[in-house]
Parts: structure tokens; sequence; C-alpha cells
């Protein structure tokens, strides 16, 4: 396994991280996901990837049992909430130390920051930053970050509004893959400036769900080694199955840095597919947005703004 250091965090992560979704799947029976977390831990992959949200709580309930007998200290646990406001985000956080079973979780993160009024929603009085801030001073969490995944400069825009309010981001997460170069360029736009904060790049949808391999462009292995070429602390990918850990397990031992040369020929092949973003649904489509569907996750806008309204 190879080992990256998360931003200015100090950490050692494995460079490849478990993401979360997957693992809940009703199709999937309990005891399977158990063992492929283990099984992920047993081969060296310490990023734990979560979200409150996901599979209405299964997720975190399946990782909680699989880091039972010794395995919550073998790994850096990280977990997602919605909620914008102090109240929601607070409950949120509590419900997914329960489900994790863990008095603290490593990483939280601010989910799905996708519209420009999100940053200040969370940063607000009544804000979720401010619950955030207490439960580490509490000791429920140690490092704190936020996620997107449709467009870059909402993402530059929350890192400014956090700035404004004297904070910077431990880690932040992004759709990194092999189509991002060509439209809406997280890579391109973002990456730079969290190289520059000294902020731990965390890299998903390198394969897009698997839209991106419908392509017929690419494959499995090129999505994870060009993610993995990139200043990235962590590339967090889907696992299902033994077989999609064997093709991450072994993407990670054939990794080698690329050249400019190879990383322009996968660009050049990529690029008639990738330049309307009809393979990145996530950025062009609402299909991904899990928050817009469920807009109460969010919780109540500040009371200052509720009194504002005209009767």
């Amino acid at each position: 396994m190879l080992y990256r250091t998360l931003g200015r965090t100090g950490e050692r992560v494995s460079a490849v991280g478990l993401g979360g979704w997957h693992i809940g799947f009703s199709s999937q029976s309990e005891s399977d996901s158990i063992a492929l977390i283990r099984s992920a831990i047993d081969r060296g992959i310490t990023f734990l990837d979560n979200s409150w949200d996901y599979n209405e709580g299964r997720s975190e309930k399946r990782m909680g049992k699989a880091l039972k007998d010794g395995y919550r200290e073998k790994v850096f646990l990280m977990t997602k909430i919605d909620g914008r406001s102090k109240r929601e985000a607070a409950r949120q956080l509590d419900e997914s130390l329960k489900r994790l079973q863990t008095d603290r979780i490593d990483l939280v993160q601010h989910h799905e920051v996708l519209r420009y009024e999100d940053p200040h929603r969370i940063f607000d009085q009544e804000g979720a930053h401010a619950a955030l801030v207490e439960a580490r001073q509490a000791g429920k969490l140690r490092y704190m970050g936020f996620t997107g995944h449709k467009d870059p400069h909402i993402h530059l825009h929350t890192i400014e509004v956090a700035h404004a309010n004297g904070v910077v981001f431990d880690a932040v997460q992004m759709p990194l893959n092999v189509m991002d170069a060509h439209y809406r360029s997280f890579a391109k736009l973002v990456v730079p400036r969290l190289v520059q904060d000294q902020t731990g790049v965390l890299g998903m949808k390198s394969m897009g769900n698997g839209l991106i391999l419908r392509s017929g462009v690419v494959t499995p292995t090129e999505c994870l080694h060009y993610a993995l070429n990139l200043p990235t602390s962590v590339v967090i990918t889907g696992v299902d199955s033994m077989a999609r850990l064997d093709q991450a397990c072994a993407a990670i031992e054939s990794f080698r840095p690329m050249s400019d040369a190879e990383v322009e020929a996968i660009l050049v092949k990529t690029k008639p597919a990738a330049s309307r973003g009809e393979f990145e649904l996530f950025k062009t489509s609402s299909i991904f947005d899990a928050t817009a569907t469920n807009p109460e996750w969010l919780g109540d806008e500040p009371t200052r703004l509720q009194e504002l309204m005209p009767e």
C-alpha cells in the first residue's frame, strides 16, 4: 500500500480510500460488507469514507460493526454531515458517532456544498461550523473539511468564505478524474489553491460511478492511476465486491508517477467524450444531489434571516 500525508495535518493515510456509499447497498448482506471493510483494512487501506445520509444510515452502521475487535485503531475514519444549521449538524454528528460506534471521528466534512449560499449558512453564527467547533472542543472530532461535486467555482467561493471567517479547512473533497480536465475542472482550478494552503486533497468519482467507463476510452486502472498522479492525499473509490477491492489494490501496486507524455496521452483520448460533461453527470444534472432531493437534511435557515422575511 502507498501512504501519503493528509495536507498540513501530518496524518499518514492510504493513497486509496474505501468509499462508504457502496458498502451500505441493500443488495449486499451486512456480513459481506463487514468482511469487505475488514479485508480492505487488512490489505493496508486506512482511509475510510462515509456519510450520515448514505443508504439511510446503513453504511455507517455496517462500518461501525466492522471497526470492532481492534479495527478502529487501524484506520483514519471520515464521515460527512448535511446539516447547515448548528442544531441539525450537531444532531447528525451525534447520530453518526452512535452508528459508527466510536467516541471520535478523525475527519468530519460538510457534505454536498453545491450552492453559493451553502458556505454562508455553514459559517453563520447559528451555522454548522459552530457545531463542529464545539464538537472538536469536546473531543468528538479531530479535523474538518467540506465536499462537493458540482462546480469548482463553488469550491473556491467556499474556501474564500471560510478564510473570511478565519478558517482554513484541513481537507477538501471533489471529483478528480480523467475527464475533469476538459469540463469545469476541479484539478485545474481548485487543487492548486489547496496545495497552496497545504490542505489535504481528497479525490472522488475517479470513474464517475461507472459512467466514465461507459465512454469506452479508458480502463479502471487508467482512471485510478490518473487520479493518483494528481497531488491527491487520497483517492476514494467505490468498492462493492472483493473483485473491486482487488482492482484498487492492484492499481496501487502498479502505480508509478506518470510522465507528462503519459498524462497528455490520456487527456487527448478523453477530450472528445469529456468536452460537454455528459459522463460527469454529477456536474451537469441533479441526479447525484441528495440534499436537493431531501432539503430537510439541511436544517432551518438562521433565525435572523427568518425574522427579516415579511409576514
